[in-house]
């Protein structure tokens, strides 16, 4: 009985947790988002308007048109792509945000993947 009564307490308490979602916050500005591919540390700046984004990543910059479903999600599309990869349209949603960072979760739209990554705004 004293388990149970135990058990109730902590999900009780983990349900009473809430994350952070300030979402508006990150709407525009400039970022960086930091990846590791094959052992290796990759970083990408980008500045976001309402509607626009900047990428820069290994010297390329690249840009993409920003439309927002709602304060936390919103859909990327390159505006000038290469390739049938870069024709592709990402889906991005920020799943929490703490101070300057957010949390975001993203797919190419119409596939099940789902990434995840944490970005920084750095003004």
């Amino acid at each position: 009985m004293k388990k149970i009564a135990l058990l109730l307490l902590y999900f009780f308490m983990i349900s009473c947790y809430q994350q952070e979602r300030n979402c508006t916050d990150f709407k525009t500005g400039r970022f960086e988002f930091k990846q590791s591919i094959d052992g290796k540390e990759h970083t990408t700046t980008f500045i976001r308007t309402e509607n626009m984004q900047i990428e820069t990543y290994e010297g390329k910059t690249d840009t993409a048109m920003v439309r927002w479903v709602n304060d936390c999600e919103f859909i990327l599309e390159k505006l000038h792509p290469k390739n049938m990869q870069e024709k592709k349209v990402i889906t991005m949603k920020i799943l929490y945000t703490k101070d300057n960072t957010y949390t975001f979760e993203y797919a190419f739209v119409g596939e099940q993947k789902k990434m995840r990554g944490l970005v920084t705004k750095l003004n």
